[in-house]
């Protein structure tokens, strides 16, 4: 395991190299998970390209800090790993709340971002009221609480039978989130609103929903997608707010087919 103190925490990270000269792939999870959820994506991806992941303070390995956070907090800390790591000029993707601090990476500190893939986000997620109300449930009554809903809105019902031991999986990571790090990152999200800077983004971006997701509908992704300049929109199908974890070769095939046009010199 890879771990480096950035900004007065721990942080724990995964990078897998690749030849000379492959573009780097950066992944950022989402609220709830650690950086396992893209496990099926970076298999696939692995010698193709330089792959960094990292579990967000708060979040599986890491250490929980200070909170609430702000979302400078999360973008201070990917900042922090890739100057640490000297990458630049990387391809961000980051799910959720993930993608949220892509856009704030870009926003700071542009020299660092060659392409954004923003998978299941937007440049304001939810509303104060009903990040607060989250925010009361889980320093009450834990993570485990609102587990259910939290799923429905994540997973198709395919996936979310009884007899699937993945879901069962997820559901574990869920509720075994710091409830601490998982409150001080919706207050993050509660106070963040990107919409302004997301006219300003000047490199390709990748849009990318699930067709039945159930926290950042496609219609959200699509009216960001809208916004930045020359971005691709895509939908993947049978997938809800996680599609590494649900429709990993799907969401694959459009990266893959966004990477493509970049080393074309194309958008």
């Amino acid at each position: 395991m890879q771990f480096a103190f950035l900004n007065g925490i721990a942080i724990h990270y995964q990078t897998i190299g690749a030849p000379k000269g492959k573009p780097t792939l950066v992944f950022a999870n989402s609220l709830g998970t650690d950086f396992r959820i893209w496990r099926d994506v970076i298999v696939r991806l692995a010698g193709d390209y330089a792959i960094l992941t990292y579990d967000k303070r708060g979040h599986g390995l890491s250490d929980i800090g200070e909170t609430p956070y702000e979302m400078d907090d999360h973008v201070s800390d990917l900042e922090a790993l890739l100057d640490h790591l000297q990458v630049r000029d990387a391809i961000i993707c980051g799910l959720s709340v993930g993608g949220v601090i892509a856009q704030g990476l870009y926003a700071r500190r542009k020299d660092l971002v060659r392409a954004l893939i923003l998978c299941d986000t937007a440049p304001k997620i939810g509303d104060a009221d009903s990040w607060n109300a989250r925010i009361r449930t889980v320093e009450e009554d834990g993570i485990a609480a609102l587990a259910d809903g939290i799923l429905e809105r994540w997973f198709t019902p395919e996936f979310r039978r009884s007899d699937n031991a993945e879901f069962i999986g997820y559901r574990n990571m869920l509720t075994r989130s710091p409830a601490a790090g998982y409150a001080g990152t919706c207050a993050a999200l509660r106070d963040c609103d990107y919409t302004d800077q997301a006219r300003q983004i000047g490199v390709p971006t990748l849009c990318v929903v699930g067709e039945e997701d159930g926290s950042t509908a496609p219609e959200l992704v699509l009216d960001m997608a809208k916004r930045i300049p020359a971005a691709r929109y895509e939908v993947i199908e049978d997938a809800g707010h996680i599609p590494c974890v649900e429709q990993p070769d799907a969401l694959i095939a459009v990266m893959r087919a966004f990477i493509s046009g970049l080393d074309a010199g194309g958008t």
